[in-house]
């Protein structure tokens, strides 16, 4: 199932930005992404949240931020009375407006990193699901104060990454130059052999300097990096296609079957077949 592309700027009529409160029977399955920011809470029910590839449950009081491109969806199952959330879309240019302030140095660093998807756990923002109930509501400049507001609190919250870096087009300040060169090979070759004496030698370092330097810049290893990026290009196989799991292990880079179990397990709490067969339920 590929994502489907949304077209937010339609929904826009006389605002600079979408809000609104969406009451439905139930979440349905819709696998989809647009370029817009969005930053929703579940205001009521539960079911399974699929960011990425990063797949949980969700209950009421859900509250993630998600990064322009990034493929996502709610889904519940037909349940009594219905299910509902508070939804806030933005473009990087009406957002860009605040961030090349100064003042708005964390916000515009929490957006980046909202590239794979941030969760914020209930208890560490209990303040903020009051803002945002009452976001869409609220008259002209109010409502873009008040989002100035929400994201700036959002700064001030614990929150956990969502997906895998594959999922994310390399961009923010830490990515520039070297590291924007670096993680845009390996996303072209992850699929291939790659060793860490030429990805080093593509930044002009020693293997010793470049893993300094990449553990520093992205706060992983080498190594992790590519096999978080070859398990989110495994996991859009197994979501968008019907390949045995020993075909995508390969086609993911993976030497053999029994390293892509065991990293894919790792990474994602489940085995490849598994991951697979609860998508084929929803």
């Amino acid at each position: 199932m590929k994502a489907l592309y949304e077209n937010i700027e339609s929904k826009r009529i006389d605002t600079s930005f979408v809000a609104y409160h969406s009451v439905v029977p139930y979440f349905e399955f819709k696998w989809h992404y647009h370029p817009e920011y969005e930053l929703t809470l579940i205001t009521k029910g539960s079911g399974k949240r699929l960011v990425g590839d990063s797949y949980e449950s969700f209950t009421e009081g859900d509250l993630v931020l998600l990064g322009s491109g990034l493929p996502h969806t709610w889904m519940s199952e037909p349940q009594a009375g219905s299910t509902s959330a508070v939804v806030i879309q933005f473009s990087e240019s009406l957002i860009s407006s605040f961030t090349r302030h100064i003042e708005f140095a964390a916000v515009k660093q929490m957006l980046a990193n909202a590239a794979i998807g941030l969760y914020y756990p209930q208890q560490h923002c209990r303040g903020l699901v009051k803002l945002l109930k009452t976001l869409p509501d609220m008259p002209g400049a109010q409502r873009m104060l008040l989002l100035a507001e929400v994201l700036q609190r959002l700064t001030e919250c614990k929150n956990q990454a969502l997906s895998s870096p594959f999922f994310a087009s390399p961009k923010g300040k830490e990515n520039e130059d070297r590291i924007n060169r670096v993680c845009g090979y390996i996303q072209n070759h992850a699929s291939e052999h790659i060793t860490l004496q030429h990805v080093a030698s593509l930044v002009h370092l020693t293997p010793s300097a470049f893993c300094k330097f990449f553990k520093r810049v992205t706060g992983k290893t080498f190594s992790d990096y590519v096999n978080d990026i070859r398990t989110g290009h495994a996991c859009r196989l197994l979501t968008e296609t019907d390949l045995p799991v020993g075909e995508i292990a390969v086609a993911s880079g993976f030497e053999s079957l029994t390293y892509f179990n065991r990293v894919f397990l790792k990474k994602k709490g489940v085995t490849p077949v598994v991951f697979r067969k609860g998508l084929r339920q929803i």
